[in-house]
């Protein structure tokens, strides 16, 4: 008896080969972060726009989620047309996003039933290619599912943002497995710019880029996103890996 083959898989393949016979082999357009330091680690100066990335907290607490979410919604704010936000949870802060430079009137939100709606909404949105972005928070990604949310994202020049969200500590290993986004990230909450008068500073994460295709990982402190959906280094920390100062932190994978 012949052995047989899912449905899926073939549709997977197909698409991939018509993707490959269209030449899309374009240069990619890039978003840079503005910050050198972080820039230079990445191909092409930037993080690339037509591709999928993942960003995660680096702990399973709420103030590493959302220092996570804040990451990548400074990355879409300052790409160029609307951005799709699609979630499970009715918890999304658009306030905090606003101040990311995220605006209200710049964002749709979908809020699904489960993951496997985020998924089809994910890829339909990239699809879409008349939207800046598409963020997508989600516990599971796996190779399949994330090769078709990276074709999809090549076809339309759209970025892809899935940011890793867990209801347990036990899912949260499923981050280390691996998938087809160009980039992963971990970003973590640290102690805020001190000033000169009480009162609370200007956020700092660290940021670690886990793995870039074509690119080195590397560990960066930063200031966190302004009105504008940019980052910065400190003025007074010289590039360094700042685990070293800020001892180690407990990682997932």
């Amino acid at each position: 008896m012949p052995h047989r083959v899912d449905r899926p898989v073939i549709a997977e393949l197909r698409e991939r080969i018509a993707h490959l016979e269209s030449g899309a082999g374009r240069a990619r357009e890039i978003l840079p972060f503005g910050v050198p330091e972080i820039d230079r680690r990445l191909p092409g100066g930037g993080l690339a726009l037509g591709a999928l990335h993942e960003v995660a907290g680096g702990a399973n607490g709420a103030v590493d989620g959302a220092a996570a979410a804040l990451f990548a919604a400074g990355i879409a704010a300052r790409t160029k047309g609307k951005v799709l936000w699609i979630v499970t949870r009715s918890d999304l802060f658009a306030p905090a996003l606003a101040q990311a430079g995220l605006a209200p009137d710049h964002v749709f939100h979908a809020e699904v039933c489960d993951e496997k709606s985020v998924l089809a909404c994910f890829e339909e949105g990239l699809r879409h290619g008349g939207l800046g972005a598409v963020v997508a928070e989600t516990a599971h990604l796996s190779m399949t599912a994330s090769r078709r949310l990276q074709l999809a994202a090549e076809g339309a020049g759209t970025i892809g943002l899935a940011i890793r969200r867990w209801r347990r500590q036990s899912e949260a290993g499923d981050f280390g497995q691996p998938t087809a986004s160009a980039t992963r990230w971990r970003v973590s909450a640290l102690p805020s710019d001190p000033l000169p008068v009480p009162g609370l500073g200007r956020a700092r994460w660290l940021v670690e880029l886990i793995r870039a295709r074509a690119g080195e990982s590397a560990d960066f402190e930063v200031e966190a996103c302004d009105a504008k959906g940019r980052i910065a280094v400190p003025s007074e920390v010289a590039y360094r890996s700042p685990q070293k100062e800020v001892g180690r932190r407990i990682a997932f994978l």
